[in-house]
């Protein structure tokens, strides 16, 4: 019995020798060939960060010598975006390539590039990083759409539902005000050298919002402390990166034909859109826009007549009280900018309004009313037609002096839209996703 359990003994140590020998050379083999294998993939990937790393150097290193040579050849947004990207690339940590920071800097470094590509409009169809060709379309534009509606949220649902429809078009941002009863989007897309008038993203995903709001909201049940002329008061289209003013326009005016013929909806062109350039603001003014009907600080319901005193340049002649009117137009960037005064003494904050637009003498290129906004505040409202000559800073100066003069206090202002350059980041970011 003993011989016996001697055998299987030598049977089972025979057996964990060769399992253990085994093990021991496939751990050292693995150990060896991992690290080889190891090796390759980071020298791979090392270099392929480092080579697009390089390429946004060089990049920055011709645009800044550019810019000594002729400071006047570059926007100021692009060189804040240039400056900037220099900043991220100095950040990088090269020495420590597993610090958390690297994958945010190289993501924010791609957004920046993209950004500068399309402002500076660069004829590049595809750029090679990395053995990758990544497109870079550089015709962007966006719609800015006022809908007058924020506290209906299945109506807000329902729109944004529509706008999905159209993947190549994004909401890039919402900016809702419940004491005006309002809602703003800005709808973004890239177009084509030639946009068909037939079919374009941006203009058939306005359209889908247009028709959404027209279904879902009833204009007479509206009331707010901002004035409106309809369900969708207010359309705005914008050239962003290479696109131009002309092409911005086009998308205007196949819009406005649309929404007349097919959702029969009077329908008035401005800016670029419209052949005698009418402004916004006069044509506001002829439809008795900036009069308020119901009381002294709300405008409330519809029309009271269905008739209207100018002739609308698409749709129907009268107004339905359910949808009122749509203004639509092509200019290039304005900013709204809001002050807030805290105090419910209108009077004086429309004497502050007067004074700080243009039409009243005041500031160039800057419109501006007073429209009661929520308890104990009264808010300047701002156009700024050339934002980067007559900024928000010179306007809030001006409103905080004029306020002084009038013995109230002034809130800090705020503007209700990204900026070019970060709407075009976001898109970019939206798209890529």
């Amino acid at each position: 019995m003993d011989s016996a359990e001697d055998i299987f003994d030598s049977s089972l140590n025979l057996e964990e020798t060769h399992y253990q020998g085994g093990y021991k050379e496939g751990f050292n083999h693995g150990i060896t060939t991992g690290k080889e294998e190891g090796k390759e993939v980071g020298l791979k990937t090392g270099f392929e960060t480092g080579e697009e790393l390089g390429f946004y150097k060089g990049c920055v290193d011709v645009w800044n010598s550019a810019i000594q040579v002729d400071p006047t050849q570059f926007s100021a947004r692009i060189k804040k975006n240039i400056k900037q990207m220099q900043e991220l690339i100095q950040k990088y940590p090269v020495m420590d390539p597993e610090n958390e920071s690297v994958q945010e800097i190289m993501e924010a470094l791609r957004l920046k590039f993209r950004a500068i590509c399309a402002g500076l409009g660069w004829n590049l169809k595809q750029v090679e990083r990395g053995g990758e060709a990544k497109m870079l379309n550089k015709m962007l534009a966006c719609g800015k759409v006022y809908i007058s509606e924020s506290r209906n949220r299945a109506a807000l649902e329902s729109i944004e539902r529509a706008a999905k429809l159209f993947p190549e078009a994004a909401i890039v941002s919402k900016f809702i005000d419940v004491a005006y009863n309002r809602v703003g989007y800005t709808i973004v897309s890239r177009l084509t050298p030639k946009p068909s008038q037939d079919s374009c993203p941006l203009k058939d995903t306005v359209f889908a919002i247009v028709k959404s709001a027209l279904e879902t909201i009833d204009f007479e049940l509206h009331s707010g402390t901002h004035p409106r002329l309809g369900v969708v008061d207010h359309i705005c289209f914008h050239p962003l990166a290479h696109t131009s003013l002309d092409q911005a326009a086009l998308i205007a005016k196949s819009l406005a034909a649309d929404i007349g013929s097919k959702l029969e909806v009077p329908t008035f062109l401005y800016g670029a859109a419209n052949e005698m350039g009418r402004l916004l603001d006069s044509i506001r003014r002829e439809l008795g826009y900036f009069k308020p009907n119901s009381g002294s600080i709300l405008w409330s319901g519809g029309p009271k007549s269905g008739s209207l005193p100018l002739k609308p340049d698409a749709g129907p002649a009268q107004a339905s009280p359910a949808k009122g009117v749509i203004l639509i137009g092509a200019t290039h960037w304005v900013a709204n900018y809001n002050v807030p005064v805290l105090s419910t003494d209108i009077a004086a904050v429309r004497r502050i309004a007067s004074k700080v637009s243009e039409r009243g003498g005041g500031l160039p290129s800057v419109q501006a009313m007073g429209l009661a906004h929520s308890d104990g505040v009264t808010e300047v409202a701002c156009n700024l037609l050339e934002p980067s000559e007559v900024g928000g800073d010179r306007v809030q100066v001006e409103v905080e002096r004029l306020a002084k003069e009038e013995g109230l206090l002034v809130g800090e202002g705020y503007f209700t839209d990204l900026t070019p350059d970060q709407i075009i980041e976001r898109y970019m970011k939206l798209s890529s996703h």
